[in-house]
């Protein structure tokens, strides 16, 4: 090895160091902050999540709409701590059949414009998260754009449109369309066995792992792929090839589940793709 090379190693290392030993010294402040409002079933429910925090959306017999956030910000002392809490929440918008919540941060800078004068360039990358938790009408459809974390949808019959960037996800299919984009991560996808009034479903993940749990009773045309590296592994035994002489592969299946009729498509560019029954 070069001096070059022993020397561009050393600093390395140092920087590394520097790093490690300066999130170490990040203090942390965590608020809570809730909301709760009337909103009738039917209407449309958006979420604007952080670059960072978890989203769990449960629906419920109410005509309401109950949020809590967990907001944790991070900074090297009080002062920045208290500046960064200040410009860290989430706002809501109303409109008829329409809700809203848009997670305000060093992301967007929306908000306070009084907040943003002169704020600290230094502060601008610091770590936040906020952890979103919603209960929900259940007739509702939901529009979720997430960054990384948790994903958790349950109890919820209508429209479904989510873009995560990293998630681990665990979601539950019981009505209307279904339009799932994840970047990179896992997802765990149910649809119901009793009662499940699915228009369609396309599910996508760029790199991870995907596993579908299919009832056995479900009439539907299914479609999966892997479209770079990985492999399908298919343990649901009610398909049969939508062509008389069409063959499954590791890397497509396209079926028919009882009677067909409902499209449902899984794609999965490089990871594992199961399906199964439940």
């Amino acid at each position: 090895m070069s001096i070059f090379q022993r020397s561009a190693a050393f600093l390395i290392a140092v920087f590394v160091l520097a790093a490690a030993a300066y999130s170490q010294q990040l203090l942390k402040k965590t608020t809570s902050k809730s909301d709760r409002l009337d909103f009738g079933a039917g209407g449309t429910i958006a979420i604007a999540g952080a670059p960072n925090g978890s989203i769990t959306v449960s629906g419920w017999s109410k005509n309401e709409i109950e949020i809590t956030a967990e907001i944790e910000v991070q900074a090297a002392n009080e002062t920045d701590l208290k500046r960064l809490a200040a410009v860290t929440d989430f706002v809501t918008q109303e409109s008829t059949g329409r809700f809203g919540v848009i997670t305000v941060g060093t992301q967007n800078r929306v908000g306070d414009k009084k907040l943003w004068k002169k704020f600290p360039k230094e502060l601008m990358g610091l770590p936040y998260r906020v952890d979103y938790k919603l209960s929900v009408p259940r007739y509702s459809d939901l529009e979720i754009d997430g960054g990384k974390g948790d994903l958790t949808i349950s109890g919820i019959d209508g429209a479904l449109r989510i873009n995560f960037l990293d998630a681990n996800a665990k979601i539950e299919l019981a009505g209307g369309s279904t339009n799932l984009t994840i970047g990179a991560g896992t997802a765990d996808v149910t649809i119901v066995s009793k009662g499940w009034r699915g228009r369609s479903v396309d599910v996508q993940m760029v790199k991870g792992d995907l596993t579908v749990h299919l009832p056995t009773t479900i009439s539907a045309e299914i479609d999966a792929t892997i479209l770079r590296t990985g492999k399908i592994e298919n343990l649901f035994p009610g398909l049969k090839p939508r062509v008389r002489k069409g063959e499954f592969t590791e890397r497509s299946i396209v079926a028919k589940a009882g009677n067909g009729g409902i499209p449902i498509k899984f794609t999965v560019g490089d990871g594992t793709l199961k399906l199964t029954d439940h």
